[in-house]
């Protein structure tokens, strides 16, 4: 059971829904699902993120944990990012909060809608 402690500013719970309040993390955790990945083929993955954008999440969630930053020698020298166990475990979370978003997208954007044209 949660308390109202429980959200505090400092609190672990804050930690997560910081994480997951980035548009682009969860859009990059679920793109590096399949393993192993590009940052040339990611971003063709996720599509409307740019290259500045995608570098910026990609180290934020290697900063957290979730992304492990892999070079490969050679030439030319090849860089993939993939999830690491941690990253792995917000699968699941995500995979949820989208399916909320499938089921109840509509009435979200109908409410917006009315606010809207009542304003």
């Amino acid at each position: 059971m949660t308390t109202d402690a429980d959200f505090l500013a400092d609190c672990r719970a804050r930690l997560a829904f910081d994480l997951l309040a980035n548009t682009w993390n969860a859009v990059v955790l679920w793109a590096l699902r399949g393993g192993p990945v590009r940052h040339g083929e990611l971003r063709e993955r996720i599509g409307g993120i740019s290259q500045k954008v995608l570098t910026e999440t990609l180290r934020r969630l290697e900063f957290n944990g979730l992304v492990a930053r892999r070079a490969h020698p050679g030439s030319p020298p090849r860089v993939d990012y993939e999830l690491t166990e941690l990253g792995r475990s917000l699968l699941a979370p995500i995979d949820a909060f989208g399916a909320w978003a499938f089921e109840h997208g509509d009435a979200v954007l109908a409410a917006q809608d009315r606010y809207t044209r009542e304003r």
